[in-house]
């Protein structure tokens, strides 16, 4: 009766020691065997095998690889991958029963925890256990996109993408953007500074055409331990094709629909005199519309003046509005600071019809565009836009 006794004893040893295995892992995330004896008694190992990638004790994942769990010569009968606090990754297994893949990204900074058995060809079962955790940045930048969901704008309309602060990895960035449009059209991204990147097309957009614009910007390492905060996309429509175009000693303001002359309105512009006072030639986008504005001018001795019907063409300060009190000299004299003067109710007319994004091209001034500015998109040249892409 000793004898069988210690016999017993020694079996019940055993036995948890294959429970014990059956809940380990190896360091690559590939399943121990479940038990060092088959179900005949002999000393078969389970045939399947199981593996992670990330692998157990993963440090720095990326948060955008998805999960993957494999398993060979066998099939994966539970998968469960959880984050802190216990909620399940989202996720699928192959019908074929091999794999099983997450479908959602992961977070940052967090550890996730594996729970997979399968079953091989031998009927025997396995199990994989263990953690990995994911890449907690030093930074997380935040990036805004414009125009916004839903918006009509005009032809010239640049893509803007903002950023929180500066990127140091302008390649990783532009990978991480798309634009898609009903037809197809050439154009280019462009750094304008360390923290904001344009889009725009070799020539004014098609009209009428919905434009949609992805910046898969989470999980992107954008440089000196910085990532996307989160991804940012919109849809917007490009409207008719209206165009202004002002040649400044001519005194007139002349707007364009699909290409042909609708409308001419008599204007003043920057005074001739002083260069510095002249509405400087370039191509400029309606930035703006305002029923009322407010203008101040310390330099030249003026404040609170308020206009109507203002519609901002450039951060330099220059509008089209209204100036009724300059109606001696509209049409006849330039002798504004840079705006484009017109009488009230052309002013009026004129707002109405505007959009932002509208091209405003002006002519025949002494001054320069100023480029100091953050729209300033198509007083490049197309060969100069693309040099500003991404090296």
């Amino acid at each position: 009766m000793i004898e069988r006794r210690t016999v017993f004893k020694a079996a019940l040893a055993a036995g948890a020691a294959l429970v014990a295995a059956a809940c380990s892992s190896t360091n690559d995330g590939t399943a121990l065997p479940t038990g060092a004896a088959g179900a005949d008694g002999g000393g078969a190992q389970p045939v399947a095998k199981i593996t992670a990638e990330p692998a157990v004790n993963a440090k720095d994942a990326s948060v955008l690889t998805p999960v993957t769990v494999k398993v060979a010569d066998g099939k994966l009968t539970e998968c469960k991958v959880t984050a802190d606090g216990g909620k399940a990754v989202k996720g699928d297994t192959a019908p074929d029963g091999l794999t099983w893949t997450s479908s959602e990204p992961l977070g940052y900074g967090k550890t996730y925890t594996y729970a997979a058995k399968a079953t091989g060809s031998d009927g025997k079962p396995v199990e994989l256990t263990g953690t990995f955790t994911t890449i907690n940045p030093a930074k997380q930048v935040r990036a805004t996109l414009n125009p916004a969901d839903n918006q009509q704008v005009g032809v010239a309309m640049p893509i803007s993408v903002k950023f929180a602060s500066p990127v140091k990895d302008r390649k990783a960035v532009e990978k991480a953007l798309s634009v898609k449009t009903d037809k197809e059209i050439e154009g280019a991204w462009g750094w304008l500074s360390d923290s904001q990147v344009d889009y725009r097309p070799k020539e004014y957009w098609p009209q009428n055409i919905t434009v949609s614009v992805e910046a898969k910007l989470y999980g992107v390492e954008l440089g000196g331990g910085a990532y996307g905060k989160a991804d940012v996309t919109t849809k917007f429509k490009i409207g008719r094709n209206q165009v202004v175009k002002v040649n400044t000693p001519d005194h007139q303001m002349h707007v364009y629909r699909g290409g042909s002359q609708v409308k001419s309105y008599p204007c003043a512009n920057g005074l001739d005199a002083e260069v510095d006072r002249n509405t400087p030639n370039g191509t400029y986008i309606i930035m703006s519309k305002e029923p009322t504005a407010v203008f101040d001018n310390a330099r030249y001795g003026y404040t609170n003046v308020n206009k109507k019907w203002a519609c901002r063409f450039s951060n330099h300060g220059e509008y089209i509005h209204e100036n009724q009190d300059n109606a001696a000299n509209i049409g006849k004299n330039n002798n504004s600071h840079g705006c484009v003067n017109l009488l009230e109710a052309d002013a009026k007319d004129y707002f109405d019809s505007a959009l932002v994004g509208d091209p405003v091209e002006i002519t025949g001034s002494q001054l320069g565009a100023p480029m100091a500015s953050d729209v300033k998109d198509w007083n490049y040249s197309w060969s100069a836009w693309k040099s500003l892409g991404a090296k």
